[in-house]
C-alpha cells in the first residue's frame, strides 16, 4: 500500500518524532545534545519555523514547530538531520544512517490538544523513569516554559502566551499543567495520530485539515456505509 503524503498545512502546529535506527542511541554525550540543538536552530531560522518543545531522549527526538510556510518542516528536518548525522559519523568513527527512515508527524488542534502535546513532550524523560520530574531534565524545553530559563531556540506559541500577562504568570499556569498525570486516553491519541500520520485534534478540526489539504485526516472507516447518515453525524460531533 503506497503511503500518504504527510499533512502540511502553514500556521498550524506540528509534533514530529524522530527515532534512532533500531532504537539505537542517537546521543553519547552532553556534547552531542548541544550540537543537536544547534543544527536544529540554524535550520528553524533559516527555514522560518518556530520550535515551542522539544526534549532530547537518548534515541528519539519530539519537536513541536509552527513552520510559516508548507516546505519548512521537511526542509528543517532534512537540513538538520544531515548536519547532525555528519557530526556523529564524525565524532564517534562511524558510517551509514542514524536515523528509523521517515520522522513520524502530526497536525496538531491548537484549542484541543497543543498545551496537552506540550506536556506530553516535556513529561517524556518521567514517563520513561529517568528523572522524577521533568524540570531533572536539562535536554528539553521545560526549563523555558516553567522556570523562565533562556533558551534561545524556543519561541511561545501564541497558546502558550495566553496562559497570562506576564512571563511569571505564564510560567506559574504552566507548573500547575504538571501537577497531574496524562491521561491514558490523550497519551493513546498523541502516539497514534502522530505515529501514523493522521491529524490529532477533533472532528471538526480533522474535517478543516482535509479540506485545508485535499488529503485524508483520519482512517478510513471499516465495515458498513461511510457515506451513512450515522457515519456523517458522527463526524460531526
Amino acid at each position: 500500500m503506497a503511503r500518504l503524503p504527510r499533512l502540511y498545512l502553514p500556521g498550524c502546529a506540528q509534533h514530529i518524532i524522530q527515532r534512532g535506527n533500531n532504537r539505537e542511541a542517537c546521543f553519547y554525550d552532553e556534547s552531542d545534545y548541544v550540537a543537536y540543538l544547534a543544527f536544529l536552530k540554524e535550520a528553524a531560522v533559516k527555514y522560518q519555523v518556530a520550535i515551542h518543545a522539544f526534549v532530547l531522549m537518548t534515541n528519539h527526538v519530539h519537536l513541536l514547530v509552527t513552520p510559516e510556510d508548507e516546505k519548512g518542516v521537511g526542509r528543517l528536518m532534512q537540513a538538520q538531520g544531515r548536519k547532525y548525522v555528519q557530526y556523529f559519523n564524525h565524532t564517534y568513527g562511524r558510517t551509514g544512517t542514524l536515523w528509523e527512515g521517515r520522522y513520524k508527524s502530526t497536525l496538531v488542534d491548537t484549542n484541543n490538544y497543543l498545551l496537552t502535546v506540550y506536556r506530553y513532550i516535556e513529561l517524556n524523560p518521567v514517563r520513561a523513569g529517568m528523572v522524577a520530574h521533568s524540570a531533572d531534565y536539562p535536554w528539553s524545553s521545560y526549563r523555558y516554559n516553567a522556570l523562565g530559563k533562556e533558551i534561545q531556540l524556543v519561541t511561545p506559541h501564541a497558546q502558550y502566551l495566553q496562559l497570562g500577562h506576564t512571563a511569571a504568570e505564564r510560567q506559574t499556569a504552566y507548573r500547575a499543567l504538571f501537577r497531574g498525570r496524562l491521561p491514558e486516553r490523550d497519551l493513546t491519541a498523541i502516539r497514534e495520530a502522530t505515529n501514523k500520520g493522521w491529524a490529532l485534534g477533533n472532528n471538526r478540526f480533522k474535517q478543516q485539515i482535509e479540506a485545508s489539504t485535499g488529503r485524508r485526516a483520519v482512517p478510513l472507516g471499516r465495515g458498513g456505509d461511510r457515506r451513512s447518515e450515522a457515519y456523517r453525524k458522527s463526524r460531526d460531533q
